[in-house]
């Protein structure tokens, strides 16, 4: 195909290619590149097993750009059944710990693991496990959402009616029956970041990281994207990336906060809130993520 062209696929699958795609987008746009990745962990009638290894490991992961280290020594597991709100200002570290995390950018030093496999020595077994959702969604803006949804799926190996179905469902999930035919171009910010997000659930992977899943959504699509990862919650191990504290309250069972790349607090949300006499989780995020300043002196 020229740099101007159509490509005709079937009924509402058009899309509309302006531009050759670089090979690192088409990477993040679908998750990973790499054909028939179906992961035999996941699954939704999968339950927690006792004693069943974590399914996301983290051990002494470190990011330094230069003299800058943005990722400091920072280790911890998700098991399933557990949804961690990975918490801190803006600049701490989250984006970057989730980028290793999903094996799009090479840590300095540390181990990532996902359902058991090393992200940079089996990077292609652990991203079958994996559904990721990265900052900004990005996906292509001249394909309808079902064709971008259908492209995805393709690149993960689904054929015939398993990819009918796996795409019908992923819309079905994310509420984007109403505007499966729009280029995404169109779409609001909202609509796109939860095009981002069906992407992500194409292949019921056991292990999601998801970075500000709610970012650009208005409160009923908020309320909707959170009882969906409810839901899924039991049977998947959830990492969510924000700065959100009202998120923290309504989805997830555990928080950690991470401030100029270090972990500075690890527990449950009500056990953080006991940190700071107001019992409020923002209070508490202040104090701990924010340094001392000097007392003011009187004029």
């Amino acid at each position: 195909m020229g740099s101007a062209g159509r490509a005709g696929l079937r009924g509402d699958e058009h899309i509309f290619i302006r531009r050759r795609p670089r090979p690192e987008r088409l990477a993040i746009a679908a998750g990973c590149v790499i054909p028939a990745l179906r992961c035999t962990l996941g699954g939704e009638d999968t339950v927690p097993v006792p004693g069943e290894p974590a399914l996301i490991e983290i051990q002494g992961l470190t990011k330094r750009f230069g003299s800058f280290t943005a990722v400091d020594n920072v280790s911890f597991q998700v098991p399933r059944g557990q949804v961690l709100g990975f918490l801190g200002p803006n600049g701490a570290g989250k984006s970057t710990t989730m980028r290793m995390l999903a094996g799009f950018m090479t840590p300095t030093a540390g181990v990532a693991r996902i359902c058991g496999h090393d992200v940079e020595t089996d990077a292609v077994a652990a991203r079958r496990c994996l559904g990721f959702l990265p900052e900004g969604a990005p996906n292509y803006p001249e394909m309808t959402v079902t064709g971008f949804l259908l492209f995805a799926a393709r690149v993960r190996g689904y054929r015939g009616a398993e990819l009918q179905r796996r795409v019908a469902h992923a819309l079905g999930l994310t509420a984007l029956e109403s505007v499966r035919l729009q280029p995404i171009e169109t779409l609001s910010k909202g609509f796109k970041r939860r095009v981002g997000l069906a992407q992500a659930l194409l292949h019921d992977p056991p292990v999601l990281v998801l970075d500000e899943p709610t970012d650009g959504l208005d409160p009923n699509q908020k309320h909707e994207v959170r009882a969906l990862i409810t839901q899924m919650a039991p049977t998947k191990a959830i990492v969510i990336s924000t700065h959100i504290l009202e998120e923290v309250d309504a989805v997830c069972t555990r928080a950690m906060v991470i401030a100029a790349g270090r972990v500075v607090a690890d527990d449950e949300p009500a056990a953080l809130r006991k940190r700071h006499p107001s019992g409020r989780l923002e209070d508490v995020f202040r104090q701990i993520t924010q340094p001392a300043l000097p007392p003011v002196r009187a004029a």
